[in-house]
């Protein structure tokens, strides 16, 4: 009840449309999915892994959110709407996580043993973003909307793009219960892809240069 408790207050904080607990625990398919892999998750560590998918898959089912038995899941996680949302086998997220819909952590598939991502502490995950492979995004850190993440993030870092690159990182902790900021963020291939016609530009006129200078 302790963990219910604390799960119910941190969706009250990190979401503004929240009126009650009672209207989070009865009406919030991301609450029910992670109870729903609570039960799930004790009958996968007993080694009764049938009954565990079957409860996983009823939870998929019935809200929308793959969660596998054998994902491990700290305290205080919220997920925003959740409808997509896929969590793999050896995936691990921490304590004070937001996940929002269609986000993956997932494996590339070439991979043996511990196959998908570990998430840190105080780790925001934006919607749409696919986390892939056996590393770790550190404590604190952001991925931004529709991110494609495939290597280490370091901790208090905000990563975008596709592959996601970090773009910038933060010397102090941020509280993401009211400060969560999915957009002005910074896209490096946007960046290069200015710089790449800036340069174009540049050649195009340097070469119209000398062809006007050969038929002076």
């Amino acid at each position: 009840m302790t963990r219910l408790g604390e799960t119910l207050a941190a969706y009250q904080a990190r979401d503004p449309a929240a009126r009650s607990k009672l209207e989070i625990f009865l009406l919030y398919p991301g609450v029910h999915a992670t109870i729903y892999h609570r039960i799930a998750h004790f009958l996968y560590c007993h080694n009764l892994k049938f009954l565990a998918r079957l409860v996983s898959q009823w939870s998929r089912f019935w809200t929308g959110i793959e969660i596998h038995p054998g994902a491990k899941i700290g305290r205080r996680f919220v997920i925003d709407h959740g409808m997509g949302i896929v969590i793999g086998e050896t995936a691990e997220v921490g304590d004070d996580c937001l996940i929002y819909h269609g986000v993956t952590l997932g494996g590339t598939g070439k991979d043996q043993g511990k196959r998908h991502p570990t998430l840190g502490n105080n780790v925001m995950v934006s919607t749409g973003a696919k986390v892939l492979g056996p590393f770790k995004v550190g404590d604190g850190a952001r991925i931004a909307a529709n991110a494609v993440v495939l290597k280490e993030i370091p901790p208090n870092a905000t990563a975008v793009g596709v592959p996601a690159r970090v773009v910038r990182i933060a010397g102090e902790k941020v509280d993401y219960a009211t400060t969560v900021d999915q957009i002005h963020v910074t896209d490096p291939v946007q960046k290069e892809l200015q710089a790449l016609s800036s340069r174009l530009e540049f050649l195009e006129k340097l070469m119209d240069e000398e062809s006007r200078r050969s038929n002076a």
